[in-house]
This record gives C-alpha cells, structure tokens and sequence, in this order.
C-alpha cells in the first residue's frame, strides 16, 4: 500500500481527500452574414465578462461548431476548465445560393444576345466576369465557372464552383419597327 501510495500519490478517495471535476461546457451561438465567412477573420467574442479573440476561417458553413477548449465554467477543486462551443448561425444577404462549396445564380439573358451568341458580364462572389454566351443558347442553360465559388473550409486558397443559369428575358415595349421584324421572323420560322 505505501508503495503504491508513493509512485500515484496516494488515492484521492481515501480519507476525504477531494475529487477533482471538469468545469461546464459552455454553449454561444455567433450570427455571421455570408459576407462575413468569404475570408478568414478575426473576432472578439464576449463570454462571461471575458474578451476571447478568435480567428474565424474562410468557409464556416451554417450550423458548424467549433470548440475552444479552457474558455468554460471553472473546473471544481482544481479540476480543468470546461470548453466553448461556438456554433455559427450564418444569414445569407447575397444573391447567391450556397450548397456546400458552391454557389449557385441566376442572371438575365436578352432575347438578341441567346439567339445570336456575344459577351455578358455576370457578377461573382468578389467581382465580375466576362462570360461568352454561344449562339442559340436554350433558357435555363446551366455554365460552371471553375474555382469562383465559396472557400474551402481549412483548405487554404481552394474553392468550390459556381453554377450560373441564364434565364431569358423577353423584350417589352417594342416599337413597331421592332414587332415588324418579329413578325418577319416568325413568316420565316413557319415556312
């Protein structure tokens, strides 16, 4: 027993001697915009009068937890203190639709430039982008443009894609020189 007693310090259950406990978990929920999570970050969190700085990393998605480990409830009788978890609630403000790592838009495409093919300047995440539309490009054809999606979480400097779907807008007002050569068209299509 002394042995014993000597190599483990001897056993905490006996003669009254205190356990020690984990300190509690403690649970905070942080609200981010889309916008926010495109870059990694830093924050200040405040949690029981306490100043935590985190770094948020590009590519968080909705719903995920990470935790913090030593910033929860104090342990009892020296016992460790609990960990933060921290789940991100992430709105999203932009036009675009994320599944994963991608993004997915829609954008307008007018009647002359699908039937006769030419450029469009679509937007992205961070910016534009020239698309060249083929000629006789149906409604709701899909483009994928590689690597203009969302960042990969943890992945440094790698993203997802983006799905564009051209939807075709039909002209309005018309002239009536405009609605002749519609109609040219049309004696032409029925022939």
């Amino acid at each position: 027993s002394d042995f014993f007693e000597s190599m483990f310090g001897g056993g905490a259950s006996r003669g009254g001697g205190s356990v020690k406990f984990r300190g509690q978990d403690f649970h905070a929920v942080m609200q981010l915009d889309l916008k926010d999570v495109y870059a990694t970050h830093k924050r200040t969190l405040t949690v029981n009068g306490k100043n935590i700085r985190l770094t948020i990393p590009a590519g968080v998605k909705n719903g995920q937890q990470i935790k913090i480990a030593g910033h929860g409830g104090e342990g009892v009788n020296g016992g460790p203190k609990g960990d933060l978890i921290l789940e991100f609630n992430i709105a999203n403000s932009t036009p675009f639709k994320r599944d994963g790592d991608n993004l997915y838009s829609t954008v307008d495409l007018d009647v002359y430039t699908a039937i006769l093919g030419g450029d469009l300047t679509v937007n992205t995440f961070d910016g534009k982008v020239k698309l060249t539309v083929k000629p006789e490009t149906q409604n709701a054809t899909k483009v994928k443009l590689k690597g203009k999606g969302f960042p990969k979480y943890k992945k440094d400097g790698q993203f997802g894609d983006l799905y564009v779907t051209y939807q075709l807008k039909t002209p309005t007002n018309l002239t009536a020189k405009e609605k002749e050569l519609f109609a040219e068209l049309a004696k032409l299509q029925n022939k």
